[in-house]
């Protein structure tokens, strides 16, 4: 233990973190640049901040400031103590409707005082993209804005009183009339009237520098305004008084398409006088598919107010008469207003990728011109793209003339970093010739602040470091941030990282083989953070359960990325660090579809198990569940499952059998079937359908060892659709046809070999096994062979395992041609009704539904055609999101049992429970099912299962 950390412990009541998780989980935000802190420190109050200021102080270690780490101009990272407000400091302590304001802790998440404030009609006015994540501190620090600035301003329009701690120890109260004012900025500002009267721009999103401005007394000598946008280098906020506003009772949305982004940008501004709540910009390059969109290659999402629906939407069908768009869409209902409003804050994420899919950067993620002058600044910045051969998507605030794009810099290679460092130079200048701010929402930090003196002149640059040195003589206080900055082109995050494409067994095709760039699709945006889940999303399960940064995806992300960059994290794929943080992933797969740039933490947490055990003994729980469909393949050829079953009861039997096998104590042992599906299916060999299209039913291990019912109830829906239903091939076969009896095996050899079954390898991804795995997947392929000759689909009824023969077999076996085939022909069980039997209707119960959407369905497959199979089957209502949190061996473990009953209830159980009488609980997976049975004594059910009894009792009543 270090002297730094020894002294922080002993006066600080708050969690201080020295090890390298902390640190590594700190070394970035969501910009290009990369420090690494000598510790965290995570206070519960402003004693407790003034401790830690002390202590650095007296030693000269710089301090920063921490909420969400979603900047992106690099000031939430820093290599002295940062101060984590998230984990203690994130109350709001009051709330007061009839003066319309709220006291709240720095680390207080917007959304959870806009949930405060709803029931009041009330609502903090700023909302940037992030709100489900960024804290009020981070706001009032970046003096952040969001999609509703038109209406309700900045942050700082918002603030009334701030607690703020400076670096020395003082304790002040910012606000109007010099409130708070440290000693000598009143003379200062005194001194310098003129200046301040001149020098700075007029518009709405001016963010960059220090709003000195504030406080000249036509604005009122506002101490704590002026405060706002100093990215923690003149103070620390412990405490604000923030300002909350009416929220309209009523919305309504227009979306207004253009030609193109310019065409847009020019019509903004000309919509401002109605009085819109929003003017948000975004191009067709941005949106991965247009449909529910009015024709155009770019949109103005413009959203009206009202007392009344009917007043909203007069409003905007009154902007939509008086803009000059090629095609409109209003639209009132609040779920579709949603739907739409997702795909501009998605954005931030997918305009990390251009549409040619290279990386893109941000950099220049949010300059601000005056509104009137954005399309003609648009026309010249594509212009400046296009010579220096670059390539960027603009989007975001059209109505504030704030721009938000990310651009393909090369930041891995000399020239590129070259290229990137004259690029920002020249496009400052032109943000400058068109009378506009470097930042226009997220703040200057590292990205921009050397630029300042083009936006501001040296002297105004240097009244800004006079003002700094007022409040934080030391420089104790986020140095190298706002003044006397560090040069823009270092401290790059990508500098770190290997070169050299690193040795892995996925194929990672997304990213061009290349480990380090898919772990580089992080870039912190932090989506992964949210507290509660939006619709049906997933992600990310284990953080909601533990509010821990290292249980995220981007926490997972930053220590790998620490682990390919050797500093921080030194043993590489050994890292007990990594392995820790990783051992909660649940590989729900949900980052894969809900991160806005796809990292898919399932996937390297099975890359990183496999080299992190190479030659190495492994958990008993991987040998235990990995190996599952071993073991089951053994009980069947024994005959031994009501043995099996039977001991499974006996309560020390089974305790040893649970210890042994790495096992969660708290869990029971599934039943096996004594009669698994493939028996069932071989005798009733006479009974089969011998006409109709031919489709592949797939055996997984859980429908043919542990609930053979659901496929058993799956053919009989099949058949009873018109298809002809076989199973895989359980010999190497030298020619097809299938199914049909008549196939010929390669060699006689294999039939002396015995029968084998297709697995998909899931248990054995799951565990890191890759190299089983590739095993057992490359004898699948053998045995498929006939079958891809075909045009029969293969239908899995299993969600787990249809997601892994889509994406985890061709990944896997990217040199297989193969597996990319038999991916292609991988159909779920309500996809196969739908495209094999398109004029078969099921029996229709009548009947609501509860449950879950499987997480790995969820976040690979989709559910489009289940709901519209549940439709027409009038199973009526909604499936919850999340995870249910068994996850196929993940709540099975041991040491897992909390986290996964904490994702249960987080919606799957407290839906089940709600339900009323007479409800269909439906849950396709195994692990949900089993989940469902051992903590809430309920039985869910496959689709297929539903449907099949249903179909049998039409029979019954004919």
């Amino acid at each position: 233990m270090t002297d730094l950390e020894a002294r922080l412990r002993a006066v600080v009541r708050g969690d201080v973190g020295f090890d390298v998780t902390s640190r590594a989980l700190t070394t970035m935000d969501a910009s290009n640049y990369r420090r690494v802190p000598v510790g965290v420190v995570a206070p519960r109050d402003a004693d407790d901040v003034a401790a830690v200021l002390a202590v650095c102080l007296e030693r000269g270690v710089p301090v920063v400031a921490r909420g969400g780490g979603t900047s992106i101009a690099g000031q939430a990272t820093g290599t002295g103590v940062v101060l984590d407000f998230t984990r203690h400091m994130n109350g709001l302590l009051s709330l007061d409707p009839q003066a319309g304001t709220a006291v709240v802790q720095p680390g207080l998440v917007l959304d959870r005082l806009q949930d405060a404030a709803a029931p009041h009609g009330l609502r903090f006015g700023p909302d940037p993209s992030t709100h489900s994540r960024c804290t009020l501190g981070g706001m009032i620090g970046n003096n952040s804005c969001g999609s509703h600035s038109v209406a309700w301003g900045t942050t700082a329009d918002s603030v009334r009183e701030l607690s703020v701690l400076t670096a020395r120890g003082e304790r002040l109260r910012l606000g109007p009339g010099w409130a708070g004012a440290p000693d000598g900025l009143r003379a200062l500002v005194d001194g310098e009237l003129a200046r301040l009267r001149t020098g700075f721009p007029a518009l709405p999103r001016r963010i960059s520098g220090y709003a000195l401005d504030a406080l000249l007394p036509e604005n009122g000598a506002d101490v704590g305004r002026s405060f706002c946008g100093s990215e923690g280098t003149l103070g620390i906020l412990t405490e604000a008084v923030v300002r909350l506003v009416e929220a309209p009772p009523a919305r309504a949305l227009a979306v207004l398409a253009y030609a193109d982004e310019s065409a847009a940008a020019d019509a903004a501004a000309g919509l401002l006088p109605f009085g819109p709540l929003t003017v948000e910009g975004m191009a067709a390059d941005l949106v991965p598919s247009a449909a529910a969109l009015p024709r155009g290659g770019a949109w103005l999402f413009v959203e009206t107010g009202g007392t009344s629906a009917a007043g909203a939407l007069a409003a905007a069908e009154a902007i939509v008469r008086a803009a000059d768009a090629v095609d409109a869409l209003v639209v009132t209902d609040p779920a579709a207003q949603r739907a739409l409003w997702r795909i501009r804050e998605d954005a931030s994420g997918t305009a990390t990728r251009t549409p040619d899919g290279r990386e893109a950067w941000p950099g220049w993620e949010d300059c601000a011109v005056p509104p009137a002058r954005l399309g003609a600044y648009l026309r010249d910045f594509r212009a400046l793209l296009a010579a220096h051969g670059l390539r960027g998507t603009p989007y975001g605030h059209f109505g504030d003339g704030c721009i938000h794009v990310r651009i393909g810099f090369d930041l891995l290679t000399e020239p590129g970093v070259a290229r990137f460092r004259r690029f920002s130079q020249e496009l400052a200048e032109l943000v400058v010739a068109h009378g506009g701010s470097l930042s226009g929402e997220h703040g200057d930090g590292q990205a921009r602040a050397e630029l300042l003196p083009k936006m501001y002149g040296p002297e105004m640059v240097g009244l800004f470091e006079r003002v700094k040195g007022m409040w934080d003589p030391d420089g104790l206080l986020n140095p190298g941030m706002l003044v006397r900055p560090a040069p823009l082109d270092t401290g790059l995050r990508f500098s770190v990282l290997p070169r050299e494409p690193v040795d892995v067994a996925f194929g990672y095709p997304s990213d061009s083989g290349d480990f380090s760039a898919a772990v580089r699709r992080c870039v912190g945006v932090a989506k992964c953070r949210t507290t509660s889940v939006p619709g049906s999303a997933v992600m990310c399960p284990s953080f909601r359960a533990t509010g821990a940064e290292e249980h995220s995806t981007r926490g997972r992300a930053r220590l790998l990325h620490e682990m390919l960059a050797g500093e921080v994290v030194t043993d590489g794929w050994r890292s007990r660090e990594v392995r820790d943080a990783l051992d909660l992933c649940l590989s729900c797969k949900g980052c894969r579809s809900d991160c806005p740039v796809g990292v898919d933490m399932a996937t390297y947490k099975a890359e990183f198990l496999h080299h992190h055990y190479a030659g190495r003994r492994r958990p008993a729980a991987h040998y235990a569940m990995g190996w599952l469909p071993r073991w089951l393949r053994a009980v069947s050829r024994t005959r031994t499952a009501p043995l099996v079953n039977a001991l499974s009861q006996v309560r020390p039997l089974a305790w040893t059998a649970k210890r042994l096998g790495g096992i969660a104590p708290e869990r029971d042992l599934p039943r096996v079937a004594t009669r698994t599906f493939s028996r069932w299916w071989e005798r009733r060999r006479s009974s089969r359908a011998e006409q109709g299209e031919l489709v592949i039913l797939w055996p997984d291990t859980f429908t043919e060892h542990l609930s053979p019912s659901v496929g058993q109830a799956a053919v009989r829906v099949l058949e009873a659709a018109g298809l002809r239903v076989a199973l895989p091939p359980t010999v190497r076969l030298e020619r097809p046809p299938v199914g049909d009896g008549r196939t010929v095996a390669l060699d006689p050899l294999s039939l002396l070999r015995g029968r084998r079954r297709v697995c998909c390898g899931l248990t054995y991804v799951s565990t890191g096994q890759l190299d089983r795995a590739r095993t057992v997947m490359r004898r699948t392929l053998d045995l498929m062979d006939p079958v891809l000759e075909t045009d029969a689909p293969v239908v899995v009824l299993e969600p787990s395992c249809a997601a892994a023969l889509r994406t985890d077999v061709p990944e896997l076996l990217h040199d297989d041609p193969r597996a990319a085939r038999l991916a292609a022909k991988v159909l779920t069980f309500a996809e196969t009704l739908e495209r094999h039997a398109p004029h078969w209707r099921p029996p229709r119960l009548g009947r609501p539904v509860a449950g879950q959407t499987h997480c790995h369905q969820h976040a690979v497959l989709g559910d489009a055609a289940d709901r519209r199979l549940r439709a027409a089957a009038r199973l009526s209502g909604d499936l919850s999101g999340g995870c249910c949190g068994l996850a196929g061996d993940f709540g099975f473990e041991k040491g897992h049992h909390e986290v996964s009953a904490a994702c249960a209830e987080e919606q799957l159980l407290p839906a089940v429970r709600a339900a009323p009488d007479g409800t269909v609980v439906l849950a396709d997976g195994f692990s949900c099912r089993t989940q469902l049975e051992q903590l809430a004594g309920v039985r869910g059910r496959h689709l297929a299962e539903v449907l099949a009894d249903a179909l049998e009792a039409d029979r019954g009543r004919a």
